[in-house]
C-alpha cells in the first residue's frame, strides 16, 4: 500500500512543474523554443522521480515505472497524428492548440488515475480479466496495421448531429461565446470534447499495456501521467516530423503485442521489467531508424 504521503507529494511536484513551465513560457516567444525548453524539464524530472523511486519501491519498481514510462511515451506518440487531424477538422489556429491540449490533458489525468484502479482491482479480483486485457491489446495491435477507413477531412456524425440539436459557433478564441443573445458552445469546446474522448479510447489500450510491467497503482499512473504531461511539447516539436516516421504504426503494434504477450504467459514465464524496457526502447529504435533510412518517395525528394 502507498502511503498517501507519496500521491500527495507526487501532485504537489506536478503543480510546481506546471509552475516553471509556465515560467519559461512567459519569458520565451519563439513557440519551439518553449516546447524544447519544456521537453527537457518533464523528460528530466521523469527520470529524477525514477531516481527518487529506487529507496522504496528499489531497483525492480523504478525499473517498472522506467519501462511503463517508455511504453506510454511511445504510445502516446500515436496520439499526436489524431490531435493534428482533430485540429485540422475543427480548424483550430496553431496558437489556439496548446489552450485545448493543456485542458485536454488535464481531463486525461483524472481519466488515466480512474482507469488504472480500476484496472488494478479488476486484476486483484478476477484472474481472468488478464486475458481480455491481453485481448484488448491483441486487437489494438492488429488495427493499427489495417489501413484507416476514416476521412479525416469528412465531418463526424456526431459533430452533425449535435449541431441540429443546438447551433455551435465557428468561434476558436473561447469554449463559450454569447451570439445573437444566446450562449452558444464553439468549434473550439467541440475539438476539446473530442480530444478528451480520444483520450478514453487511448487510455483503452495503454492502461491495459502498462498493467502487464506493473501491478503498484502508484507506478502505473506516476508513468501514465508524466508521459501524458510531455505530449502538449512534443506535439509542438513532432507534429513536422511524424509524417516521416512511416512504419510508426508497426512498432507501435509490435509494442502491444509484446504487452498481450507477456500479459498472456505472466503464470509460466514472467518477463521482468528490465527486460520489457530493453524490448521497447529496442523496437522503438529499428521503427525510428528504418523510418529515416527508407523514406516515402515524396519525403525523400529535394525541395524547389
Amino acid at each position: 500500500m502507498t502511503p498517501l504521503s507519496y500521491w500527495l507529494g507526487f501532485h504537489l511536484a506536478l503543480l510546481i512543474l506546471l509552475g516553471i513551465e509556465y515560467a519559461i513560457a512567459m519569458r520565451l516567444r519563439n513557440a519551439h523554443r518553449k516546447a524544447i525548453w519544456a521537453v527537457f524539464l518533464w523528460v528530466g524530472a521523469s527520470l529524477a522521480l525514477a531516481t527518487l523511486l529506487i529507496k522504496p519501491f528499489h531497483i525492480e519498481g523504478a525499473t517498472q515505472y522506467l519501462a511503463g514510462y517508455v511504453l506510454e511515451q511511445s504510445l502516446s506518440i500515436d496520439n499526436l497524428f489524431v490531435f493534428l487531424l482533430l485540429f485540422h477538422l475543427f480548424r483550430i489556429p496553431a496558437e489556439r492548440q496548446p489552450k485545448v491540449l493543456f485542458w485536454g490533458v488535464a481531463g486525461a489525468m483524472l481519466m488515466r488515475g480512474a482507469f488504472v484502479t480500476a484496472g488494478v482491482s479488476l486484476l486483484a479480483r478476477f484472474h481472468w480479466i488478464e486475458y481480455l486485457f491481453a485481448a484488448i491489446l491483441l486487437f489494438a495491435a492488429v488495427q493499427m496495421l489495417l489501413p484507416s477507413k476514416n476521412d479525416p477531412t469528412k465531418t463526424p456524425a456526431w459533430i452533425t448531429w449535435l449541431s441540429r440539436l443546438r447551433p455551435i459557433s465557428q468561434n476558436t478564441d473561447h469554449f463559450f461565446v454569447i451570439e445573437n443573445n444566446r450562449r452558444m458552445a464553439t468549434m473550439l469546446l467541440l475539438a476539446l470534447v473530442a480530444v478528451e474522448l480520444t483520450d478514453v479510447v487511448f487510455a483503452l489500450d495503454s492502461i491495459p499495456a502498462v498493467l502487464s510491467i506493473t501491478r503498484s497503482p502508484f507506478l502505473a499512473y506516476t508513468s501514465n501521467i508524466m508521459a501524458v504531461m510531455n505530449l502538449r511539447s512534443l506535439y509542438v516539436l513532432l507534429t513536422a516530423a511524424l509524417a516521416r516516421l512511416r512504419f510508426l504504426h508497426y512498432g507501435m503494434s509490435l509494442i502491444l503485442l509484446f504487452a498481450a504477450l507477456k500479459m498472456l504467459i505472466a503464470d509460466w514465464l514472467p518477463i521482468g521489467p528490465g527486460l520489457s524496457l530493453a524490448v521497447i526502447a529496442a523496437i522503438l529504435a529499428v521503427t525510428v531508424i528504418t523510418s529515416l533510412t527508407f523514406p516515402r518517395p515524396e519525403d525523400s525528394m529535394p525541395t524547389a
